[in-house]
């Protein structure tokens, strides 16, 4: 959707808890400052200070700040340096996305004990479908106040809902919330909510489209709204003009889907200097391939291609894939196919970024596998569920191969909800 800043927050008494909910059977709950809030939940001498997780290295950036370091201007996705400038006396973490998916996994149960139409957009958000639960549980904004109560009391957590007719109006609702707070927008109310906020509040208008319309004198979503279609059309194009038209109008016919099969799964990684030593890439690799490879066991998934993604000094991206004949979600596999993918590759460049995704997913059971001419029909597969067991147990870092020892860099990767595991052996060094 377009910029959150964009919305702002502010309570307007037409929209309060106490509006009329009938008509609003979605809601959208976020919660709030995520990964910031899961930390000082298991660390509460950080409470009340600006706590900021992630950009720890010089190129890594905020992936969650507490609203104690916001009030500095830090924000989600800014870079370190800047968020260190801002706020020097904030507290830095590196994140634990374990601790955070397991934190989301328990309020998700929450939202589901609610409704079975639950639609999770990343870990800490969530829309909901409330139409079925009146009978039982009350008015949607009855609803809303018991999940913020359960998720304060069981979870420590602070949560924003939106209440709504549509998922698009309960999501700007939600922000507009923030923090640890509800607004309902009755269904007959729904344009003297929209029409007055600005035009980067809509889904689809990023800085570029909000740059147009600012030119065409388009401030908010009234002002498009009542724009000619012409006018949008020719400075948007038909698909876009159409788009935000609809949502201008506060028309958004999307259901809340429960369960979305996921189409790929990978990981990645920045380092903080540029490197040429085929070594460090070849650990890096290896690190990677074993996190997709957990992902994978634990989704229950296989997958036919390996794609691996390369970032040269210059911000250049080369992507290279590999289809294999059948599904695999074993690690050593993944790595060694992406190990050799890059040798193929060879950039003359240093490299700033790289990446391992497996595509083609398709449920493990029943997913034949055909072993290779030689290999052991129990091998590198059984080794690593082992190794998942062991993690469950005993935590991610209870095996850990003699390349990655020290190499905590090599596990700080970016944009994948699991911390690594590494498999019982190391792979041969580079020829």
């Amino acid at each position: 959707m377009g910029r959150s800043q964009a919305i702002g927050g502010g309570r307007d008494p037409r929209f309060g808890p106490e509006a009329d909910d009938a008509g609003c059977p979605i809601l959208h709950v976020d919660m709030d400052a995520f990964f910031a809030a899961v930390e000082v939940r298991r660390r509460p001498e950080l409470r009340g200070r600006p706590v900021v997780v992630g950009g720890v290295g010089p190129r890594g950036v905020v992936s969650s700040a507490s609203y104690e370091a916001r009030r500095y201007g830090v924000r989600s996705a800014m870079p370190a340096g800047r968020a260190r400038a801002l706020c020097p006396h904030a507290v830095f973490l590196p994140p634990d996305f374990t601790e955070y998916s397991a934190a989301s996994d328990a309020v998700m149960r929450i939202f589901r004990d609610v409704t079975p139409l639950v639609e999770p957009l990343s870990l800490d958000e969530a829309f909901l479908d409330v139409s079925g639960a009146q009978r039982l549980l009350g008015r949607p904004a009855a609803i809303a106040r018991d999940i913020r109560a359960r998720v304060a009391e069981e979870q420590r957590l602070t949560c924003s809902v939106g209440v709504a007719p549509s998922k698009f109006v309960a999501k700007l609702g939600s922000t507009r919330a923030k923090p640890d707070g509800m607004i309902v927008v009755p269904a007959g109310q729904v344009l003297d909510f929209l029409h007055p906020l600005p035009v980067g509040a809509l889904w689809g208008v990023g800085e570029r489209a909000a740059e147009t319309l600012h030119r065409l004198g388009l401030m908010t979503v009234g002002d498009l709204a009542a724009a000619p279609p012409r006018m949008l059309r020719g400075a948007l194009g038909e698909a876009s003009a159409a788009h935000l038209h609809e949502l201008s109008w506060g028309r958004d016919p999307r259901r809340v889907v429960p369960e979305q099969a996921e189409k790929s799964i990978g990981a990645e990684m920045t380092y903080d200097t540029d490197v040429t030593d085929p070594a460090t890439i070849r650990r890096s690799l290896l690190a990677l391939a074993d996190k997709v490879g957990v992902r994978l066991r634990a989704g229950g998934h296989v997958g036919r291609t390996v794609t691996i993604k390369i970032r040269v000094t210059d911000f250049r991206t080369v992507n290279r894939s590999r289809t294999m004949q059948t599904g695999t979600d074993v690690a050593r596999e993944i790595f060694e196919t992406s190990w050799a993918l890059f040798e193929a590759l060879r950039p003359a460049e240093a490299i700033r970024l790289v990446g391992v995704r497996v595509d083609g997913l398709a449920p493990a059971a029943g997913a034949s596998r055909q072993l290779s001419l030689g290999e052991p029909d129990r091998g590198w597969r059984e080794a690593e569920a082992a190794t998942d067991a062991a993690a469950a147990r005993f935590g991610r870092s209870i095996v850990v191969p003699a390349s990655l020892l020290g190499q905590t860099d090599l596990r700080r990767t970016e944009n994948h909800p699991h911390s690594t595991v590494v498999p019982l052996s190391d792979p041969p060094p580079p020829s």
